[in-house]
């Protein structure tokens, strides 16, 4: 069930927005506990220390309360079921899961909150007389945040770093945020260390910072749903210009040549070792605590003990073959999808808390199950050292430039679409399958399943309207989330989006 921690958090969050964002009487302004001064306007303050806010802050991207709720929850691959009381939380989960939320919903709140008030922090850094390379990490982070803002709320409010709290903010359109954050990368990207985190060279990157490879990749990103993000229409249908789809293929291509590749062990990405895979990631700081996110399919009597929540659907799971490496073992302990009768490291069996033998079925109910019911998910195990979360990997910008490739750019490296495909799957120990943009969205279910990337393929690939286990909403307006009713009220420049 929830903590009171999670609570006091988001009212932190809030607060830092608020001060952002929102009111227009404020004077003083701290962002997590760190003062900054404003004259007339312009910020100060140590930049250094602003920065190293902005980065522990992305943990903010994957708590389970924040927007990692938005990414997941309401996609095919990922359902919050309660059981008796547990999860219930007045329907916040289901309603996620259901395509049910309004503007009032809390999880859209604190995380329109927290994305927002992490520009913010950028911005002061920007304004407080940052070195080339710290300004170049502030416009990648910055990047970042209005990325997501963009991509879940299509608008994005934002002041300029000389305006104080008494200016409303402006709001930005989906199309001019796109443009904003493609400038703040190509900008940044003179000035961002080269080459890999810990590669142990004159080129290495700190783990958990910005680098060229990781603007590469978001920019990568963006232009592969670039006709999702200037469509006229949010929910489609989209046209892909072969020329954004050549962009995407030159950015992945950039992150090749940065030294990148596919890592042979799938699950080592998700623990504290190196990797070729690992382009950004949250720093170790924020992630050492049993609360993160990707602990939440553990079950209460499993060791070292869990919260017993979320699942993965049973048609999600059954995109897999049992030979894939990616499923991992599903009924012994560690990392990938445990499903059925489950044993410890000693092959004896665990037992629930009745004294039976803890079985996972693959039959879940959005309520009213009991504590075994939900194939759980363990991309990240609480028995393994996982030092830090990925925030972006190789594999999606290889499968990037696998779809750019089929949806009309041009293969570059003597390379096709098959044969990438093929060189994936082979590492991951399954046969080969066509290379076509059905298979390809189900692969990249199967690689990156709860990375956070699901929602925006979906809707990329058409099929966030579907329908599937216990979601029957179709309503295509459901591609935003609504403005949260707090941010509408303390900015008149802000519209809801249509359908709320």
């Amino acid at each position: 069930m929830l903590k009171h921690k999670y609570i006091k958090r988001a009212c932190s969050i809030a607060i830092c927005s608020l001060v952002a964002f929102g009111c227009t009487d404020l004077e003083t302004e701290f962002s997590d506990s760190i003062p900054v001064t404003t004259d007339g306007g312009a910020t100060s303050g140590d930049p250094a220390a602003l920065l190293s806010t902005n980065y522990n802050r992305l943990g903010d991207h994957i708590w389970q309360d924040n927007v990692m709720a938005l990414l997941e929850h309401p996609t095919d691959e990922m359902m919050g079921p309660t059981r008796g009381t547990d999860w219930g939380d007045n329907g916040i989960w289901r309603q996620l899961h259901q395509h049910t939320w309004d503007p009032t919903h809390n999880w859209i709140r604190v995380s329109w909150n927290s994305l927002n008030s992490l520009v913010f922090i950028s911005n002061q850094v920007l304004g407080s007389n940052p070195t080339p390379q710290q300004a170049a990490e502030a416009k990648f982070l910055r990047a970042f945040n209005m990325f997501y803002i963009m991509d879940l709320f299509g608008q994005v409010p934002f002041r300029e770093i000389d305006e104080g709290v008494e200016v409303d903010p402006r709001v930005l359109s989906r199309s001019e945020a796109f443009e904003f954050i493609i400038n703040d990368l190509e900008e940044a990207i003179p000035n961002l260390p080269e080459g890999m985190p810990g590669a142990g060279n004159d080129l290495s990157v700190p783990p958990g910072k910005a680098s060229k490879a990781a603007a590469y990749a978001l920019l990568a990103r963006l232009y592969l749903n670039k006709a999702v993000y200037l469509s006229d229409n949010p929910a489609g249908p989209y046209t892909f210009d072969a020329a954004d789809m050549n962009k995407v293929i030159e950015y992945a291509d950039l992150v090749t040549a940065s030294g990148f590749s596919l890592d042979e062990d799938y699950f080592q990405n998700f623990q504290d070792v190196e990797t070729t895979e690992k382009i950004l990631t949250t720093p170790k700081s924020v992630t050492a605590q049993p609360e993160a996110y990707y602990y939440m399919g553990a079950h209460y009597n499993m060791n070292p003990g869990g919260w017993n929540g979320f699942v993965t659907l049973a048609d999600f799971y059954d995109k897999f073959s049992m030979e894939d490496e990616r499923l991992g073992e599903p009924h012994t302990p560690g990392q990938g999808f445990k499903v059925g009768p489950q044993v410890d490291a000693n092959g004896e069996p665990i037992l629930n808390r009745r004294g039976d033998q803890l079985t996972f079925t693959p039959e879940v109910q959005i309520a009213g199950n009991n504590d075994q019911a939900g194939i759980r998910v363990y991309k990240y195990h609480p028995d393994v050292n996982i030092g830090s979360l990925v925030l972006l990997r190789y594999a999606d910008v290889y499968l990037m430039k696998i779809e750019a490739i089929l949806r009309g750019g041009t293969a570059t490296g003597g390379e096709t679409a098959q044969s990438m495909l093929d060189a994936l799957r082979a590492l991951r120990g399954v046969e080969s399958i066509p290379a076509t943009l059905e298979t390809i969205l189900d692969e990249r279910g199967r690689e990156l399943y709860w990375e956070r990337v699901r929602r925006t393929d979906q809707i990329r690939f058409g099929t966030f309207t579907d329908t599937w286990h216990e979601k029957t909403v179709t309503d295509p307006t459901k591609v935003l989330f609504p403005i949260p009713q707090v941010a509408i009220d303390s900015n008149p420049n802000l519209e809801q989006n249509p359908g709320y």
